[in-house]
């Protein structure tokens, strides 16, 4: 039997450079199967509320791809929080992404965040994977228009 001509090494912070080398090895997989393109669509969204004096006291943070949406960040400064801003920050991501022809949204929450809040906004919980120590389970949500 031979030896390994390879070592693996986990690490509990990225090294440096490690994530750009990772994308950029899986960009050539892709297009080499010819599969790249499927990925050209993809796009940033995202949407920002802010105070009369023009700071950010929310925003949304995400990307589409053909007709879906992923909500990949959604944040509210805590002064603002139950006052209507983050549903209207949402509300406005979706309306650009509905802009550029999707109609199914999805994004992940923990227990401890915000899947009340997400239900009343039209996503329902596809999946759940318990076991994320204090942040309890992780949900993943979708909302499909027209259905």
């Amino acid at each position: 039997m031979t030896a390994p001509f390879f070592t693996v090494t986990a690490f509990d912070v990225p090294k440096p450079g490690l994530e750009a080398l990772v994308g950029a090895g899986l960009d050539q997989y892709n297009d080499a199967l010819g599969d790249r393109g499927a990925f050209d669509g993809q796009q940033p969204i995202s949407s920002a509320a802010h105070d009369s004096g023009g700071r950010v006291i929310g925003g949304a943070v995400g990307r589409t791809l053909g007709r879906c949406c992923e909500l990949q960040q959604l944040w509210v400064d805590a002064a603002h929080r139950h006052t209507g801003v983050g549903s209207a920050v949402v509300r406005a991501f979706e309306q650009r992404a509905i802009e550029r022809g999707c109609d199914t949204f999805y994004l992940s929450t923990f227990s401890f965040q915000a899947r009340p809040f997400y239900e009343r906004l039209g996503y329902t919980m596809q999946l759940e994977i318990p076991g994320h120590g204090a942040a309890g389970s992780k949900f993943f949500m979708v909302k499909k228009l027209g259905a």
